[in-house]
């Protein structure tokens, strides 16, 4: 079958929204030190780690995993805070989950009636729109203010003229790294007829949370994942919520959708939580550092973070020319290259371990000095 062949079956079968997107791309860092992805630096210890191989040694790969990952699931729930009466449901990274919730909610456009919407404040995480396209949801993003704050009156209006199916608020956001204010959300919540889902990725850094408020709200839920906590080659989010929706959600979840492999570590990791909060307790302090050394340069104007990656804006230069400066001399950070909007210009670099920090920092200094 000749190429121009294929490319018409392809152009016959595949949808046409499909067929104009940009697959999601993940850079290839090399021998580079790696701050463009939000990853934990540390590795565990010695002990543990042999530990963690003695049980991997015995698990069953022959057999498929529990579907419902219930003992991992209850660890989950235990670590995480979920309260009680609240039912918790995982996927495959929060990508997953973000998947099942717009699969369960997606109404696609008929002759009479509009698709169900998904809205989000943007600048945020990018696959909430790419998931709702996936989908055939519409979309509707919000911009932020100035400050990367919500901007209340547009979210309110939006609320009402949308009536969106779904509301995804990450908190903190990302690539903001900001918190937003909790009576803003609170009567997001409130206002909304549909789902509102508070996505808590970052809570490990935060310190503030909307899981203990999950009683208080018919239509909220929170999600969270281990991947910031150092985990996050298991891929494994939960989200959490009332038996109403999380039974609805479920029904849309691959079976054994979480391996036997990932159950196993993910239970001896949580068993060890000890040594994780360690790691994220290690990672607050060094941004603490990190905004420091970053806030003398004059060249760069960084925002608050609350989470384990700060942004920050380049003045009176091309980020892109910064951005190709750090990755000659073996610093791959993360550029935002929004061509308009409160991004312009902007970097975002991950919080890693002292060394590979210093080492970022002495890059600046010798670029930018």
């Amino acid at each position: 079958m000749s190429k121009s062949t294929k490319s018409k079956l392809v152009k016959q079968w595949v949808r046409e929204d499909i067929r104009a997107l940009s697959a999601y791309h993940v850079p290839d860092p090399g021998e580079m030190i790696k701050l463009d992805a939000m990853e934990n630096p540390y590795l565990w210890p010695d002990a543990m780690k042999q530990q963690w191989l003695t049980l991997l040694s015995d698990t069953a790969m022959n057999r498929y995993p529990d579907p419902s990952a219930a003992k991992l699931t209850k660890r989950l729930e235990q670590v995480m805070g979920v309260p009680q009466g609240m039912r918790s449901i995982l996927g495959n990274g929060s990508d997953e989950l973000i998947q099942m919730i717009c699969m369960a909610l997606a109404k696609p456009a008929s002759a009479s009636d509009a698709p169900s919407i998904v809205m989000a404040p943007e600048p945020t995480f990018v696959m909430y729109k790419m998931i709702a396209q996936f989908t055939n949801m519409g979309y509707q993003g919000i911009p932020l203010d100035p400050h990367f704050q919500l901007d209340m009156p547009a979210m309110l209006e939006a609320i009402e003229t949308h009536r969106p199916a779904v509301i995804f608020l990450a908190y903190p956001n990302n690539p903001t790294g900001n918190l937003f204010s909790e009576q803003d959300v609170r009567e997001i919540i409130a206002k909304a007829s549909g789902l509102v889902v508070v996505d808590e990725a970052y809570h490990a850094f935060a310190g503030h949370s909307f899981m203990p408020m999950l009683s208080e709200y018919d239509n909220l839920v929170v999600m969270r994942t281990v991947s910031k906590m150092g985990l996050a080659g298991l891929r494994l989010g939960l989200l959490s919520g009332a038996e109403e929706w999380l039974g609805e959600f479920d029904k849309v979840r691959l079976p054994y959708n979480i391996n036997v492999l990932t159950q196993a570590s993910a239970e001896f990791a949580l068993s060890q939580a000890d040594v994780l909060k360690q790691q994220t307790d290690q990672i607050c302090r060094d941004r603490t550092l990190l905004q420091t050394e970053l806030s003398t340069f004059d060249q760069l104007h960084q925002y608050p973070s609350a989470a384990n990656f700060i942004l920050f804006k380049v003045k009176n230069m091309d980020s892109q020319i910064l951005f190709d400066a750090l990755k000659e001399s073996g610093i791959l950070i993360k550029r935002l290259a929004d061509s308009h909007g409160p991004l312009v210009n902007c970097l975002r670099v991950t919080v890693g371990s002292a060394t590979e920090n210093q080492a970022f920092i002495n890059s600046l200094r010798t670029i930018l000095t």
